[in-house]
């Protein structure tokens, strides 16, 4: 007694799956990706950016043996560091907004 179905699964139904559903969804490139969270949230880069110049700067002047302006800008790192942060937090409330 043979118990046959009219119904064969299909082999690769797993690949036709996987197409549609990159129809339907676009993958995005590294640079795409990066590209869109700066201008969704463009202070977070600002700040990155502020906090790598306030270090560098920092380290310059104490390698020169300018102590007191590289105080100043280790005072200047954390406060870009601090601005950062808060940019970030505001960008994710922001998100979560618009998604509701």
């Amino acid at each position: 007694m043979s118990t046959e179905t009219s119904e064969e699964p299909l082999e690769l139904d797993w690949l036709a799956l996987h197409n549609e559903f990159e129809a339907m969804h676009k993958t995005e490139s590294m640079a795409e990706k990066f590209q869109r969270k700066v201008l969704e949230n463009p202070f977070v880069p600002i700040g990155c950016l502020a906090t790598l110049g306030a270090l560098s700067y920092g380290l310059w002047s104490f390698r020169q043996g300018r102590s007191k302006m590289s105080q100043y800008m280790m005072r200047t790192r954390i406060a870009a560091q601090g601005f950062t942060i808060m940019a970030f937090i505001v960008g994710l409330g922001l998100s979560a907004s618009k998604a509701k």
